[in-house]
C-alpha cells in the first residue's frame, strides 16, 4: 500500500473501532443524534402569516393589552453554505399580539440586503459574528453585512431590528414589512448602533457602538431624533454586547475579551485574557469626556441589568456574569450543529457595586441566569427586581424556566418548566394604574419541545413561582430569539 495520509487516517480509525468498548458506541452514537433542543435553532422557510393562538392554560388577564416584539435569527442553513453561529442567523421579527383575552402571533423575516443577496446565491456568504463567510460576500459598507436579528427599539408607528455592528432597520409595527435603514445623520450612515439602548425617565435614548478602541455615543430624543453623537476613547479595546446607565452615568464594563489581531469571523479578533481583570468605566452624561475606572476580578457576560445610584452615591447594577468565553465561541456553534454536547458553563446573576470612594466589589446570588429584565418604569433609578431565565445546566445551556430575584431579601422567586422548554427572555410589562415595582406581570414565550410549538405565557411578577396565569399555543414552532420589548 501506497504510504498517505488518508490511508494512514483509516487505518488508524480501524484500529479504534476494534478496541472501542459498547460505552463508547452509545456515546458515539449519542453525539451524532440531533439533540432535543434542535427546535431552538431550526430554520423557519418562510415568513408566518397572522394566526390565532389557542389559549390552553389558565385566564388571560383582562386589562393586559399589547404587543410583544421580538427578534432573532430564524434561517441558519442554505444548500451553498451556511451559517456556523447562532448569532448570524437571518433576523426574524415576531409579533405577539394580546387584546381582549385572545393572543395572536406573526413572523416576518427583515428584509435586509444581506438577506437578499444570500437569496440570490442560495449560500451564506457573508461573515459574521463567528461565520467566516467566503470570497462572494459583497460588503462595501458595513450594513451591507447586517442580519438585523438582535433586539427591538420602538419608534412611534415603527420596531427597529437592532444589530451589534450597523444601523438599526426600520419595519412596519403593523405587519413586520420593512421599510428602510435608518441613517440618524447622513455622515453617520452605518456607524455600529448596538442592540441595548438605556432609557432616561424623559425619553431620552443612549446607546453606543464600538470600533476597536473608541466608542460613538448616540443620545437620541424621546422621538428617536439624533441629539448628539460622540467618539470617546476606550482604556481598552474589548468586545462589548451591552451597556447600562443610571440617571446620570452611562456604564461600561470592560471584560478581558480583547482586542488581538484582524480577522473573520469577527469574534476570532478578540483573545481570552483573564489576568487583565474586568474594567467598569464610568462616563458623566452631562459631560462624556469625564469618566472614572473601576477595577474587578475577570468575568465574561452578555447582558447587564439597569443601574442606579443608591444615597452614599454607589451605583449598583447586576450582570449575567459567566467564567470564560467557551459559549460565546464554541457553545454557539454547536448549537447551529443541533448535536453534541455545548461547552461552557451557565452565567450566575451577580451584583455589582462601585463605591463612591473608588473600591469596586461583586456579590454572587448562585442563581444560574441571564437575560436581566428590570421595572421599564425605573429605568435608572433605584429598584430591587431583577427578572431572568433560569434552568440552564452545564452541557445544555437553554433556559427551562423563569425567576425574579429580589435583591434586598436574597430571594429567588422561580418556576422551571423542565427540560421539554425552551425558555426565552421575559419582559416585564406593568399593570395599568398600579406603580409597584412587583405589580407587573411578565411575558415570555417558549418552546414546547414536547407538541413541538411556540407558546405564550403570562406570569404574575409578585408569584412567579405559581406558574402561569395564562398560556397560548400557537400552531408552528418559530427558533428561539433573542430579546423583545413590550408596547402597550
Amino acid at each position: 500500500m501506497i504510504a498517505s495520509r488518508r490511508n494512514f487516517l483509516m487505518g488508524a480509525a480501524a484500529l479504534s473501532a476494534a478496541v472501542v468498548t459498547p460505552e463508547t458506541v452509545r456515546a458515539m452514537a449519542a453525539m451524532q443524534a440531533t439533540a432535543d433542543w434542535a427546535l431552538a435553532t431550526a430554520d423557519l422557510e418562510a415568513d408566518v402569516a397572522p394566526r390565532a393562538m389557542r389559549l390552553v392554560h389558565g385566564r388571560a388577564p383582562a386589562d393586559l393589552t399589547g404587543t410583544l416584539f421580538r427578534n432573532g435569527p430564524g434561517k441558519f442553513r442554505r444548500p451553498g453554505g451556511s451559517v456556523t453561529h447562532w448569532f448570524d442567523g437571518d433576523g426574524l421579527m415576531r409579533a405577539f399580539r394580546v387584546s381582549d383575552g385572545q393572543a395572536t402571533v406573526e413572523a416576518r423575516f427583515a428584509d435586509t440586503p444581506k438577506r437578499r443577496y444570500e437569496t440570490e446565491l442560495d449560500a451564506v456568504v457573508t461573515p459574521g459574528f463567528g461565520t467566516a463567510g467566503d470570497p462572494r460576500a459583497r460588503i462595501g459598507l458595513n450594513d451591507d453585512a447586517n442580519a438585523a436579528n438582535t433586539a427591538v427599539m420602538l419608534a412611534g408607528d415603527e420596531v427597529w431590528a437592532l444589530w451589534e455592528g450597523g444601523s438599526p432597520t426600520a419595519l412596519s409595527a403593523s405587519d413586520l414589512s420593512t421599510r428602510r435603514v435608518v441613517t440618524l445623520r447622513d455622515d453617520l450612515k452605518g456607524m455600529p448602533f448596538q442592540a441595548h439602548p438605556r432609557y432616561d425617565p424623559d425619553g431620552t435614548i443612549w446607546n453606543m457602538g464600538l470600533n476597536g478602541g473608541k466608542a460613538i455615543i448616540w443620545r437620541l430624543n424621546a422621538d428617536r431624533s439624533l441629539h448628539t453623537a460622540r467618539l470617546i476613547d476606550l482604556p481598552r479595546a474589548c468586545f462589548m454586547h451591552d451597556f447600562t446607565a443610571t440617571a446620570r452615568h452611562l456604564i461600561l464594563v470592560l471584560q478581558p475579551w480583547v482586542f488581538d489581531h484582524r480577522g473573520m469571523p469577527y469574534a476570532s479578533q478578540f483573545a481570552w485574557k483573564p489576568e487583565l481583570g474586568t474594567q467598569v468605566m464610568v462616563v458623566d452624561k452631562a459631560d462624556l469626556g469625564r469618566s472614572r475606572i473601576f477595577e474587578l476580578p475577570a468575568f465574561s457576560y452578555f447582558h447587564l441589568g439597569d443601574a442606579w445610584e443608591d444615597a452614599s452615591g454607589a451605583i449598583r447594577f447586576d450582570v449575567a456574569a459567566g467564567k470564560d468565553v467557551a459559549f460565546a465561541i464554541d457553545g454557539a456553534r454547536v448549537l447551529v450543529e443541533q448535536r453534541g454536547t455545548v461547552p461552557g458553563e451557565p452565567a450566575v446573576l451577580s451584583l455589582i457595586t462601585l463605591h463612591a470612594d473608588g473600591r469596586a466589589e461583586m456579590a454572587s446570588s448562585g442563581v444560574t441566569a441571564e437575560f436581566p429584565k428590570n421595572d421599564p418604569r425605573r429605568a435608572g433609578l433605584p429598584r430591587r427586581l431583577t427578572a431572568h431565565v433560569a434552568g440552564e445546566t452545564a452541557g445544555r445551556p437553554l433556559p427551562t424556566g423563569l425567576a425574579m430575584h429580589d435583591w434586598e431579601t436574597g430571594r429567588s422567586d422561580r418556576f422551571d418548566f423542565g427540560v421539554r422548554h425552551i425558555v426565552e427572555e421575559a419582559v416585564i410589562v406593568p399593570k395599568p394604574g398600579r406603580t409597584g415595582e412587583a405589580e407587573a406581570w411578565l411575558v415570555a414565550p417558549s418552546i414546547n419541545l414536547v407538541e413541538g410549538v411556540t407558546e405564550l405565557h403570562v406570569f404574575e411578577a409578585a408569584r412567579v413561582a405559581d406558574g402561569p396565569v395564562a398560556t397560548w399555543r400557537a400552531d408552528v414552532a418559530l427558533p428561539a430569539g433573542f430579546h423583545g420589548v413590550w408596547a402597550a
